[in-house]
């Protein structure tokens, strides 16, 4: 899956010791199947050379705007009129400036003005130093040119060239290239909250053993990472495990089935929509151990009890605002065999209106999935696809439910 697949970018690189992150994005950018044509400043050329950005992108740099390749002499028309979006990558304080007064004297600027403002969106990854970054007139100026249309892709915070170390790094090519596959996703849930359970939960034995499963959490950090991407704002509630967060989503740890629950139902007060993709554990010990069970070469197991854990997703789909409409809840259900019983049973047990089906020994871990959609009028099956690819199918279906 390429989710660039047919854009053409006009990426532009203005003075910053960051240019050299622009080298790893332009190969990004076409490897998700975009094409690149990249447009540097005179200040740019003093940090990455024209021949490596050539070489990545597979076309001639410009730099000027009288560059006499353009048969007409007008670069700044003809390649802004071929764009889908200019990317200025690094953006300096001073080209951000330019951007504000709309200055155009040279061909990146140039560009930035003369392009069709509701056809070639501009999206910008600043790059500074710290201090140039909080200075007054730097936050200003950003906020008056995201008031004109641009698209601020933020910045990272981090150990910086200078030796400083605070807000002002351009974000890291993997970052920004979430932040550009986003942008261009539609939009089918902007202005909703969305609330995601991701992962297993672990109950503890005692302090080193524990009762958990082979949930990995993908599947619920993909749909977190959709919801994103689809407008919403949202919030992950996850397990132990070790993925990275989804760009632009506030993730709150927690461990066990309890603690999941602690997280879970104050954020659902607020959510326009529930998804429980999280194994949780159907039981703990009835009392966990303060030190470690040893064995004493007796032979004898230890005698463990247990007690259910809550039920998240069944006390979530009976608050009052799950029942008043207010709150759309949707399931998960991993099973072992049977699938399409299981599942219709488990959604009429927990009163949800959606419940999404798989097999679990078939999924956990891994990167795709084949997804059973259950409601009041049957089942239908969602193809084996990238659990990414799924979860924006599952985003687009509630947002059409919704």
């Amino acid at each position: 899956m390429n989710d660039l697949a047919g854009k053409h970018f006009v990426l532009g690189l203005s003075g910053g010791i960051a240019c050299y992150k622009a080298a790893e994005l332009c190969r990004a950018l076409i490897k998700e199947g975009a094409t690149v044509q990249v447009v540097m400043t005179e200040a740019a050329e003093q940090f990455i050379t024209p021949v490596t950005m050539q070489a990545l992108s597979g076309r001639p740099v410009y730099g000027s705007q009288w560059d006499s390749r353009e048969p007409n002499n007008m670069p700044h028309i003809n390649l802004s009129r071929e764009a889908d979006a200019i990317l200025v990558a690094p953006c300096s304080a001073d080209f951000m400036a330019k951007l504000l007064h709309g200055r155009a004297d040279e061909l990146l600027s140039l560009m930035c003005l003369a392009r069709p403002i509701d056809k070639v969106p501009l999206l910008l990854a600043p790059a500074m130093n710290r201090e140039m970054w909080a200075n007054p007139a730097t936050q200003r100026n950003m906020m008056q040119i995201a008031a004109d249309g641009a698209h601020i892709l933020g910045v990272g915070s981090g150990f910086q060239a200078c030796g400083e170390t605070g807000d002002g790094r351009m974000l890291e090519p993997p970052e920004l290239l979430e932040d550009i596959i986003a942008f261009f996703q539609p939009k089918r849930l902007a202005g909703k909250r969305v609330l995601v359970t991701a992962g297993p939960t672990f109950e503890a034995i005692d302090p080193v053993r524990g009762i958990t499963n082979l949930s990995s959490g993908k599947m619920g950090f993909a749909i977190a990472r959709a919801a994103r991407e689809a407008g919403a704002e949202v919030t992950l509630v996850a397990g132990p495990v070790s993925l990275s967060t989804p760009r632009g989503v506030t993730r709150i740890d927690v461990k066990s089935a309890e603690d999941m629950l602690r997280a879970t139902e104050p954020q659902a007060q607020s959510a326009d929509v529930f998804v429980a993709t999280a194994a949780v554990a159907d039981w703990r010990p009835a009392s966990a151990s303060d030190h470690k069970i040893k064995k004493d070469g007796s032979g004898q197991t230890p005698q463990l009890a247990f007690t259910e854990n809550p039920d998240i997703l069944a006390r979530v789909a009976q608050s009052q605002r799950a029942k008043s409409g207010a709150l759309y809840c949707v399931g998960f259900a991993a099973e072992s065999h049977d699938l399409v019983a299981n599942a219709q049973a488990k959604r009429v047990r927990k009163a949800v209106p959606l419940l999404v089906g798989n097999i679990g020994p078939a999924t956990f871990g891994a990167d795709d999935n084949a997804l059973l959609l259950v409601d009041e009028k049957g089942t239908r099956e969602v193809p084996r696809a990238s659990k990414l690819e799924l979860a924006r199918q599952l985003v687009a279906e509630i947002a059409d439910r919704l």
